[in-house]
């Protein structure tokens, strides 16, 4: 046996003492061997002899190599909701999801008519299978685990949209409803294969390479892609195959949304160097914000414990900061939560202090600075170590990179054009980038609290989802309209035209998915609490993000750079 310093000095003590005695080798409080102590032992370096065989002395060997010991379990990330604010949250919860889905299905019924209900059928389906899935694993329904079934309600909604458009373009050029039916699942079949393919990459990325709330939302992704491809594709045909059996009328549209988008024609390719512009000016004032503002960091990043407070009346952020300065020895982050009684206070007191007893340290230090204001409640409180913190940031960080790289692969495998790939990852990198811009710009000026978190990281995987899915469904057209016109090599004013048509004929769906997952945000955003307010918050600005930015940025970047390559052997 070898020891280092400290063992050496305190075995060589020990020996000293107990010559002539036996030094028991227990392991699970089993002795398995108890040889005795013939001289002081010093240096580090011991040996135990007699009469062993080949077994017995590997079975020794293996008992001390095991050891025992001491290895407390300590408590590096924790979260604590009370009683009061978790039925508040689910209450929140419970009641943006009604208006949510209330909104949603009005809104599907309203621009497709009988198609529309057929779709509301369809997406009622695809809940009740995820929950039942969910269910029947045991898994947690936590907050970035309710962002991908957001997504995947979006993904389900999106199939029938593209499945209708198709459809209606099918009417519109004098087919028979029966075979317009027909024609439609067909043709959009390539484009809902390709973006949940897309999507279902980056969920098994995620939930390899991600921890916690990352695998928490990319486990509902994987489940809602799978359930809501079944949904869509089989549920909605069956419906639709019943009623054309029975001579049923089906109708696609309103007499209000019949002709929608049908003579917009706009030039994205021309005017795609103000696109760019735009989205540069956004990210520069995003720069200039960091430079002097920075960005709010939650727990989950910098480290340290986080108390959401309720008091009996209105508070002011600064005495209580001042008032907690002198418990904790330095000023915590005190903001308010919601209403002008509740307060979020964020501070790294004591966090490298592992010892069983230094939580209620904490916390009495906190109760010590909010006793002079009166009576109060700690309604919930989140601890995360600073190790923890780094795990989490690097995890998050890997993921995202991995995930685009292979979507990178994917879409360049699938369309077998470079460009398209670095399109789409260019795309999402801009999606990360505006988000980040508008949190940097307006930290500290809205009513609610922008912090960079796990749940932040949840919102961004949910943009990335969508808008490589948004992306995918107009290079499918894209390709689509080059292969039928023959205009593969992308050259030239005509494929300018060509791609322009595609887009403009992409955009009602693109709009109409937009607008579904849009109210679902915007409910949740009203009417889901303080708690989640941040957090949509995010994929409101991502969504509107995710659609400008694959049709306007991830295109634009194709022709460039496809132009590009075909200028080098001129040169």
């Amino acid at each position: 046996m070898a020891m280092n310093a400290e063992g050496a000095q305190t075995w060589k003590r020990l020996t000293a003492d107990n010559i002539g005695k036996s030094i028991a080798i227990v392991l699970d409080n089993n002795v398995y061997s108890f040889p005795t102590v013939n001289a002081e032992i010093s240096g580090g370096r011991s040996s135990i002899t007699g009469n062993f065989d080949i077994s017995e002395a590997k079975d020794l060997a293996n008992i001390l190599k095991a050891g025992k010991l001491p290895a407390p379990a300590r408590i590096v990330e924790e979260a604590i909701v009370g009683p009061s604010l978790g039925q508040e949250a689910i209450n929140a919860g419970f009641l943006s999801f009604i208006i949510a889905l209330i909104v949603v299905l009005l809104f599907m019924g309203f621009y497709y008519s009988k198609a529309g209900w057929v779709a509301d059928i369809a997406l009622f389906a695809n809940v009740f299978f995820i929950m039942g899935v969910l269910a029947s694993l045991g898994a947690v329904l936590t907050l970035p685990g309710i962002a991908g079934i957001v997504l995947t309600i979006g993904l389900s909604v999106d199939a029938n949209i593209l499945i209708f458009e198709r459809i209606r373009e099918e009417l519109a050029a004098g087919n028979s409803v029966k075979q317009a039916v027909k024609d439609g699942f067909g043709n959009a079949m390539s484009s809902i294969i390709d973006s949940n393919v897309t999507t279902l990459l980056l969920g098994i990325i995620l939930y390899s390479f991600g921890n916690g709330p990352i695998q928490g939302f990319a486990t509902t992704l994987i489940i809602g892609i799978l359930t809501s491809l079944f949904s869509a594709i089989f549920i909605s045909r069956l419906i639709f195959d019943s009623m054309l059996e029975k001579n049923k009328d089906v109708t696609f549209s309103t007499k209000l949304t019949a002709n929608a988008f049908k003579n917009v024609n706009i030039n994205f390719v021309g005017k795609r160097k103000i696109y760019y512009i735009i989205s540069s000016v956004i990210i520069l004032a995003g720069v200039v914000a960091f430079t002097q503002k920075g960005l709010n960091f939650g727990v989950d990043f910098k480290g340290g414990r986080t108390y959401v407070v309720r008091f009996d009346k209105d508070m002011e952020t600064g005495p209580v900061r001042e008032a907690l300065a002198k418990s904790f020895g330095s000023a915590p982050e005190v903001k308010t939560f919601g209403d002008a009684n509740q307060l979020k206070i964020t501070t790294s007191y004591m966090i490298e202090d592992n010892s069983e007893a230094v939580d209620g340290v904490v916390e009495g230090k906190l109760n010590e600075g909010l006793d002079a204001f009166g009576k109060h409640e700690i309604m919930s409180s989140q601890k995360v170590g600073e190790n923890i913190s780094d795990d989490i940031k690097v995890s998050a960080v890997w993921s995202i990179l991995f995930s685009c790289l292979l979507m990178f692969i994917y879409i360049f495998i699938r369309f077998r054009k470079w460009q398209y790939g670095l399109g789409a990852v260019a795309a999402l990198f801009h999606d990360v980038l505006i988000v980040l811009s508008f949190y940097a710009i307006f930290n500290g000026l809205l009513p609610f609290s922008l912090e960079i978190d796990q749940h932040f990281i949840a919102a961004i995987l949910t943009v990335m989802g969508y808008s490589m899915t948004d992306t995918v469904v107009v290079f499918d057209r894209i390709r689509e309209y080059l292969t039928s016109n023959n205009k593969k090599d992308l050259e030239g004013k005509e494929r300018n035209s060509i791609i322009n048509y595609a887009l403009n004929s992409t955009l009602s769906r693109t709009i109409n998915t937009s607008l579904t997952i849009f109210f679902v945000l915007l409910a949740i955003f009203i009417f889901g609490g303080e708690v989640i307010r941040g957090f949509s918050f995010a994929l409101l600005i991502g969504i509107v993000i995710g659609t400008y930015s694959s049709i306007c940025i991830a295109t634009p970047i194709v022709i460039d750079f496809d132009k590009k390559e075909e200028e080098l052997p001129k040169k």
